[in-house]
């Protein structure tokens, strides 16, 4: 009986340390697939990007301003031009998330040197007069707004995950308010500052499309409603429907 116990723990001493052997390498292995799979999902992550990248969160444009349905006689004279910067909540609408809509805010500050004079009488009436270099002699001339927006744009794109330089083209719309507005002419020996003009319209409705490649952008923007209701010029007897086409630059930044 005592030769088949030391028979027994010979052959348990015997085969312990193949036991343990091949439990420390299914460990190894376990520990080595974990490793490599880890390894795998960076590689993935690395070669794939982002895949819930979203583009384009800030703006910074600069723009020359036209004048668009004022009377034949006004022109643009002087400073004309606008900056504008805000942010834009992009959100892809597929799977790819080249397609997506981007709501924001901005502000955008705009000057439009022109030839018409906006006064007011001693009764306090506004007066358009359209300013011509024959009957007047001035330095300064011009209208500038303060406006805080609401930009909306539907936006196309043929960006990736790892592709930060491609093509774009973004349509939309600006629902605005201007929050300050001067009117403002300068003549030698007279100064005229119009901060009360009751025909002006704060609120802004306009369409803009951006497209181009890259950081630069082409940009447009086309003013929908006039600056002013039932205006009209004291010397023609013209409709003020004064709007602005911008033209210029944008800068979209991540």
């Amino acid at each position: 009986m005592r030769g088949t116990y030391f028979y027994i723990s010979c052959f348990l001493f015997l085969i312990a340390p193949v036991v343990f052997a091949q439990q420390t390498d299914t460990n190894m292995n376990t520990n080595t697939n974990a490793f490599s799979t880890r390894l795998d999902q960076q590689k993935k992550v690395d070669t794939v990007g982002d895949l819930k990248y979203r583009e384009d969160q800030f703006y910074l444009g600069i723009t020359y301003n036209l004048l668009s349905n004022v009377p034949s006689a006004v022109n643009i004279r002087g400073l004309s031009g606008g900056i504008h910067f805000g942010f834009l909540r992009d959100m892809p609408i597929n799977e790819r998330r080249n397609i997506a809509i981007a709501v924001g805010g901005g502000l955008s500050f705009d000057v439009y040197g022109n030839t018409l004079f906006i006064g007011e009488t001693p009764q306090e009436e506004t007066i358009f007069t359209i300013l011509n270099d024959d009957d007047y002699i001035y330095d300064t001339n011009r209208f500038t707004t303060a406006v805080i927006e609401a930009p909306i744009e539907l936006r196309w794109r043929t960006s990736t995950p790892t592709k930060y330089g491609f093509w774009r083209v973004y349509a939309g719309f600006r629902l605005g308010y201007a929050y300050w507005y001067q009117a403002k002419f300068k003549q030698e020996g007279n100064e005229v500052t119009q901060t009360d003009i009751p025909e002006f319209n704060r609120t802004r409705l306009a369409a803009t499309l951006s497209l181009g490649y890259n950081k630069v952008n082409f940009y447009a923007y086309y003013s929908i409603n006039s600056f002013f209701d039932g205006a009209t010029t004291s010397n023609t007897a013209e409709t003020v429907d004064f709007r602005t086409i911008k033209l210029g630059i944008l800068f979209y930044i991540l």
